[in-house]
């Protein structure tokens, strides 16, 4: 199974100046554990996550004054749609994080987590159900 058949299309995008709050915000409302960074006059894109968030906040910082850019992963490393399942979960256990950006071309095209590989590979998932014959 390829990244573009378990990814997912929904892809926030926002910029550095955003708060967390804003970003947090935005993530609940689409029910999004990863947003992405776009800044064309610094790092291009990068990935804040709820984690970023979390932590964050977790030590104190105000999410209304604390921006995106400060909180943004801009070392990315960036998935493409054909990448193999395989592939994408290697990334992520090598570098050890849960969401990978898919690009196509020069453009995010979706975010593949974690939780979308495990749905893809699970055995439910798998599963067909049985076709009546006759």
């Amino acid at each position: 199974m390829l990244v573009r058949d378990a990814m997912s299309t929904v892809v926030l995008t926002i910029g550095p100046t955003h708060t967390l709050r804003q970003a947090a915000r935005l993530m609940s409302a689409r029910r999004i554990g990863a947003a992405v960074v776009h800044d064309p006059d610094t790092f291009g894109l990068g990935i804040i996550t709820e984690r970023d968030i979390l932590d964050a906040v977790g030590s104190g910082l105000d999410p209304d004054r604390e921006t995106a850019s400060a909180h943004t992963t801009t070392d990315v490393v960036f998935a493409a749609p054909a990448w193999t399942l395989e592939e994408a979960a290697e990334a992520m256990t090598h570098g050890g994080f849960r969401h990978l950006i898919v690009l196509d071309g020069d453009g995010a095209v979706g975010i593949v987590s974690v939780r979308d590989i495990i749905r893809c590979w699970s055995p439910a998932r798998r599963r067909r159900p049985a076709v009546a014959t006759g």
